[in-house]
């Protein structure tokens, strides 16, 4: 039972008005994405996939020197949030001991791998679909099981992974002490999260 992971970073980032993509910013002398890439590449997720869009060629080639990761340029991306995760799955579902896919985002440079390996954990002992909690609210990652598939390749628009958990009935798993599930949406953001990290 082999668990993929895939990194969403395809968005057009429009709130950040920042001198370079929102997920090449800068957090502690690392990048937004490459913080995220690695918290997946330090699970037991295995492989873990990027999502980026196909200009600029630069968070494509950020992505591309993490070792271990496959990249996916999302053609369209100005289609939502949706048209990553369908592209993360396209790639997934060719692949035959991939039981279960975890989806995290380029913009939540604080989450830990512990996160990755708590649902893979759920989905060992049978969750199909599950999703992270903090302080018991829900976050990043989400685990679909290949039962959830069809279903979130089928979303639209700015849709992505969570939308499944209002019609599913996912596993809720405690995530409190594996990092933080903090997006960065605003230059504002990535300021507090410096001073709070």
């Amino acid at each position: 039972m082999t668990v993929a992971a895939a990194i969403l970073a395809a968005g057009a980032g429009s709130r950040f008005d920042g001198e370079v993509p929102k997920v090449l910013a800068g957090l502690g002398g690392r990048t937004l994405l490459s913080r995220a890439l690695g918290a997946a590449l330090s699970s037991r997720c295995a492989p873990v996939v990027a999502v980026v869009p196909p200009a600029p060629p630069d968070i494509a080639d950020a992505a591309a020197t993490q070792p271990g990761v496959t990249v996916l340029t999302n053609p369209d991306p100005a289609r939502g949030l949706s048209s990553s995760l369908v592209c993360a799955i396209h790639h997934v579902s060719g692949l035959a001991d991939v039981s279960a896919l975890c989806v995290g985002l380029g913009d939540q440079p604080l989450l830990d791998a512990a996160a990755y390996d708590r649902l893979i954990e759920a989905h060992r002992t049978g969750a199909d679909l599950a999703v992270a909690t903090y302080e018991g609210r829900r976050g990043h990652p989400v685990l679909l099981g290949r039962g959830s598939w069809a279903e979130a390749a089928a979303l639209g628009g700015d849709r992505g992974a969570r939308a499944l958990l209002d019609t599913g009935d996912p596993t809720e798993v405690a995530c409190d002490g594996a990092g933080r599930p903090d997006d960065v949406d605003t230059p504002a953001d990535l300021r507090a999260l410096g001073h709070r990290s």
